[in-house]
């Protein structure tokens, strides 16, 4: 597994990208989500939304052309497309909420064998609170979920059951770490692709959860800068 912190960013995002569709209205959490924006494939015309008010945001800007009235919902610089709107957060959420959303982009601090994603608190430590997750999990038609694939210690973040208070009873669709592609399915997780440099049997020991293989086990197709 490649254990370098700016290829293991660079590996999630990419491979995130090609999960989004032309025209889809998408947003993107806080963290690694913030950086699917950069890895668009070519061809390919979405509307980034923002929950702090924004739709048609694109990448992060140039350095020296930031501007600081435009952010993610991370608080980052971000760019803004020709036509992008900017609004309040009755509208923000008014889209989420509504079914307008076709995917959202979530880290995780655990996902289980049964879909539950945990990603907003962990107790006795001073959080930013649930923001949004609740309600992108809960109204957006595609849940995808991008994170390491171990926590900072070296233990699994994808479980047989979360152990940390649940986002949403709504399970997610698609988990996208640097070693690995999971769908979670009515029948548990079925592991789909492996990452760069990333083996099986690496994989089947980093993960706690009972994995499923896939007849179709293949590589990531992304390419590494």
């Amino acid at each position: 597994m490649i254990t370098d912190k700016v290829k293991v960013r660079e590996i999630i995002a990419k491979r995130v990208a090609l999960e989004l569709h032309d025209g889809d209205i998408v947003n993107l959490g806080i963290g690694i989500p913030t950086l699917v924006g950069n890895y668009l494939p070519q061809g390919v015309h979405i509307f980034l939304q923002s929950e702090n008010g924004v739709l048609g945001m694109g990448g992060a800007p140039k350095l020296g052309h930031e501007n600081k009235d435009m952010n993610n919902a991370g608080g980052m610089p971000a760019a803004f497309l020709p036509g992008a709107a900017a609004f309040d957060s009755a509208t923000s959420f008014g889209l989420i909420r509504g079914g307008h959303v076709a995917a959202t982009v979530l880290g995780a601090l655990q996902v289980d064998e049964k879909g539950h994603l945990a990603n907003w608190m962990i107790p006795g430590k001073l959080i930013p609170g649930m923001g949004g997750a609740m309600d992108l999990v809960t109204g957006a038609k595609k849940v995808i979920v991008s994170m390491t694939h171990l926590q900072k210690d070296g233990s699994a973040k994808i479980i047989p059951e979360c152990t940390l208070p649940l986002t949403s009873i709504r399970k997610i669709d698609l988990i996208v770490t640097e070693a690995a592609v999971i769908e979670v399915t009515d029948n548990g997780l079925l592991l789909k692709e492996l990452g760069p440099d990333t083996t099986l049997e690496e994989v089947i020991q980093a993960t706690s959860a009972k994995l499923t293989l896939s007849d179709d086990l293949k590589p990531m197709p992304i390419q590494m800068s």
